[in-house]
């Protein structure tokens, strides 16, 4: 689970300090080549940059480095919806097989259709990936996957669940939706997402094609262990990771996103950011396109991505109009970098209790039917350990609040009019209660 907000300093950090924090990722956990951070608060943009375009190479990255930022993509698909149903081409509500060819015959389920909000916000019933999907070669794998082998599929598949019922996130589905939306226009997915959303923005190195420019601007791609990986080329699926963009072109679309500038697709994201659903987790909610959580009565809204040697990471807190951008040119997972640049956790300071008091709450605390999180002393220390995790020192704050230093996370104990602890609220991404076992 991702850390939560929590009642943070209301400084944003410092050039040196998300330096620091790069630096620490390439150069002592070996997690990076590059990483490119971008910032957008009160006093404007600015980016800091660590690292190199190739590991045998010595050009710094910088705000002008091109990244595949994959399934932040999804992100561009839903404004499009959103421009298209502004423009009176397309409704929320509509089938999406109404815009796809006679020979795509979309799945049905009790008498409904999957509807391109559906597909927006993954709740269209469709699974993850279709099952014929077999790539020839797996570190380019998308790119021999063919619109007849998509519309086989869906002509073939049946739904197990009733659409609309449960989140499920789905490549898939935002692949049909960006096939839709091109169809509907006449044009390409890239020529579509040029016209609309690129140049009203004035992003000009964002894009699926690359220019001799910018191909050699782009940073090389890198495994989790930092071997070579491929670029990809993602072909029918371009609505769900096609786009390649650096660091300064990102900020203006954040920028944009955030209502920090004026632009002509400002109706459009408004309508992007309004929530629509629940995710499967507690307090966190789904727009078109955009995840959305309510923690600590703020908001957080971002997206993560991934293609074989990229992650990415947009996010923004509109309360505090703090914003950040984060590429990197390796398959390890960024969203740490931007949840705790935006997220910056609050300053706990452990006191002193009777380690004999805390006998009290030894014990099993059921979270869910398979989530037990284990209380237990040793000696003066205590420890919190989760199913299938290994034990985290917690620190007490009071005599019934304890607080983690490896994630952003408390617990609290529950006792009744007896005294008797009877259970605990973990506070991480909302409260969520845990019952004693016997």
């Amino acid at each position: 689970m991702l850390p939560s907000l929590s009642d943070a300093q209301e400084k944003p950090p410092t050039d040196d300090a998300i330096l620091q924090l790069l630096r620490r990722r390439i150069d002592e956990k070996k997690k990076g080549v590059a990483i490119v951070v971008g910032w957008i608060d009160e006093h404007g943009p600015r980016v800091v940059s660590y690292g190199r375009t190739r590991r045998d190479g010595d050009t710094a990255a910088d705000g002008k480095t091109m990244f595949e930022i994959g399934s932040v993509s999804k992100v561009f698909t839903s404004l499009l919806l959103a421009l298209a149903v502004e423009r009176g081409e397309m409704k929320l509500d509509d089938p999406v097989a109404k815009y796809l060819p006679p020979e795509a015959k979309v799945p049905t389920r009790n008498g409904k259709q999957i509807t391109l909000v559906d597909l927006s916000t993954h709740r269209s019933g469709l699974p993850r990936m279709p099952n014929n999907f077999t790539p020839k070669d797996n570190e380019d794998p998308y790119a021999d996957y063919t619109p007849a082998q998509l519309y086989a599929f869906l002509g073939g598949h049946t739904l197990t669940r009733d659409i609309g019922a449960q989140f499920e996130y789905s490549n898939l589905g935002a692949a049909l939706l960006g096939q839709a939306l091109a169809r509907r226009a006449g044009k390409s997915y890239e020529q579509l997402i040029t016209e609309r959303v690129l140049q009203p923005l004035g992003m000009k190195s964002t894009g699926i094609t690359l220019s001799k420019d910018e191909q050699s601007r782009l940073a090389a791609p890198y495994h989790e262990d930092l071997s070579p990986a491929k670029n990809w080329n993602v072909g029918v699926f371009a609505g769900a990771g096609a786009i390649r963009s650096d660091v300064d072109d990102m900020l203006l679309f954040l920028s944009a996103e955030m209502g920090r500038t004026s632009s002509p697709l400002a109706n459009a994201i408004k309508t992007t950011q309004q929530v629509r659903n629940q995710t499967n987790g507690p307090g966190f909610n789904i727009g078109l396109g955009w995840m959305i959580d309510h923690p600590d009565n703020s908001t957080f809204v971002w997206h993560n991505g991934g293609t074989g040697g990229y992650r990415s990471f947009v996010g923004f807190v509109p309360e505090r109009g703090w914003g950040v951008v984060v590429l990197s040119n390796t398959a390890n997972e960024v969203d740490y970098i931007g949840y705790q640049l935006t997220h910056p956790p609050k300053q706990r300071a452990a006191v002193t209790m009777k380690p004999e008091l805390a006998d009290h709450y030894v014990g099993r605390y059921q979270l869910a039917p398979d989530f037990i999180l284990t209380f237990s002393r040793e000696g003066d220390r205590y420890y919190l350990q989760a199913t299938g995790q290994g034990k985290n020192e917690v620190f007490p704050e009071s005599e019934t609040d304890f607080f983690l230093k490896a994630v952003d996370a408390q617990i609290s104990f529950v006792k009744d009019a007896t005294g008797t602890v009877t259970g605990l609220v973990l506070h991480q991404g909302g409260d969520q209660s845990a019952k004693r076992l016997p």
